[in-house]
């Protein structure tokens, strides 16, 4: 069967693979039928992404149909429609054991460390398959999106009134966006790209939607009734914008880097010790984000019909990967049609 293959950067190609395997103990073989695309496949296919090894078969934001299960397999059946948890942890390590395994010390992303999504079938752990028997394929795949940003704005401890700075209207920040407002924060989105925070105001309703200024700080108090924000979640992967979020928190703040930089960040020590501020980092997301995500769409609290912009046909991802990306195509969620 055919799969799509990032050779190296810039550089995808399509191969035969082998039929997989009739699934073991504890698996599930799956086929694949909705990708994402994320910042982590733009990052991965401009080389830009460290944890990134190849060559790779992308794909981690899945939507998927269970095709057979392994012997003794319970929590899945044949036919059942599953979001992919794509963290594949080995459950040994310290960060397990503290039940961190988004953190895991030997963990393998599908589609970053270890083939992912883009072949028609292949077998994965059951415990990383999450069924809903009312969404489509297309927002099963959006899921994993979804989780990344509800593991941030649970980092961030957001409680009701908050004032929340999102820094970047990408995907990840979008999603961040979302529970921002699911737990009562009072949400305020920066990005560059006008058509970005237009979007954030007429589909998702979002009133303080904007361009920073050069006096970036006093702009945010204007929206804060003369405070800076309680909170900061800082998703644009940018070092420039890592750097300056430090200045930009109320006393008592709490800054969440949920992008990832190759770069440096810097800052001056003080400008973060006067308000007591809080640095934290977010990584992945773990299995209740995703049942809770999953519930919450089934009960139409989070609508996912604005996010999906773009689709690309399987045999067209070499064609069409690199025009999608550009900031001129205005994609917000791009999904590739694997079946």
């Amino acid at each position: 069967m055919q799969a799509i293959q990032l050779l190296k950067p810039k550089t995808f190609r399509t191969i035969e693979i082998p039929e997989p395997s009739p699934p073991g103990p504890g698996e599930v073989l799956v086929r694949s039928h909705r990708c994402g695309i994320c910042g982590t496949d733009i990052s991965g296919y401009l080389g830009k992404m460290p944890f990134f090894e190849y060559p790779r078969i992308p794909g981690h934001e899945l939507g998927v149909e269970v095709l057979a299960v392994g012997p003794d397999v319970t929590t899945v059946a044949v036919g059942d429609r599953c979001s992919v948890e794509p963290y594949m942890h080995c459950g040994n390590c310290y960060a397990c054991r503290q039940g961190a395994i988004n953190c895991c010390e030997q963990l393998q992303v599908i589609g970053v460390m270890i083939d992912g999504g883009l072949r028609p079938q292949f077998v994965i752990r059951a415990e990383k398959l999450h069924v809903s028997t009312q969404l489509s394929y297309e927002q099963l795949a959006l899921v994993e999106t979804l989780a990344i940003g509800c593991h941030a704005a649970d980092r961030a401890a957001i409680r009701a009134g908050d004032t929340c700075l999102v820094i970047g209207a990408g995907p990840i920040g979008l999603a961040a966006l979302e529970f921002v407002r699911l737990r009562g924060g009072r949400p305020v989105i920066v990005d560059l790209d006008p058509q970005r925070l237009a979007f954030c105001r007429t589909q998702l309703g979002v009133e303080f939607a904007i361009e920073p200024e050069e006096e970036l700080a006093e702009q945010l108090r204007s929206y804060g009734d003369g405070h800076l924000p309680d909170v900061v979640i800082d998703a644009t992967g940018s070092a420039v914008s890592m750097s300056t979020s430090f200045s930009l928190l109320a006393p008592a703040g709490r800054l969440v880097f949920v992008g990832l930089t190759t770069g440096e960040v810097s800052f001056r020590q003080p400008i973060f010790h006067r308000p007591e501020g809080t640095l934290l980092c977010s990584r992945n997301a773990l299995p209740e984000d995703f049942r809770q995500i999953i519930g919450w769409i089934e009960e139409g609290r989070i609508d996912t019909s604005p996010w999906i912009t773009h689709k690309i046909p399987f045999n067209k991802v070499a064609e069409q990967f690199p025009q999608i990306i550009r900031p001129e195509a205005r994609a917000i969620k791009a999904m590739i049609e694997v079946s």
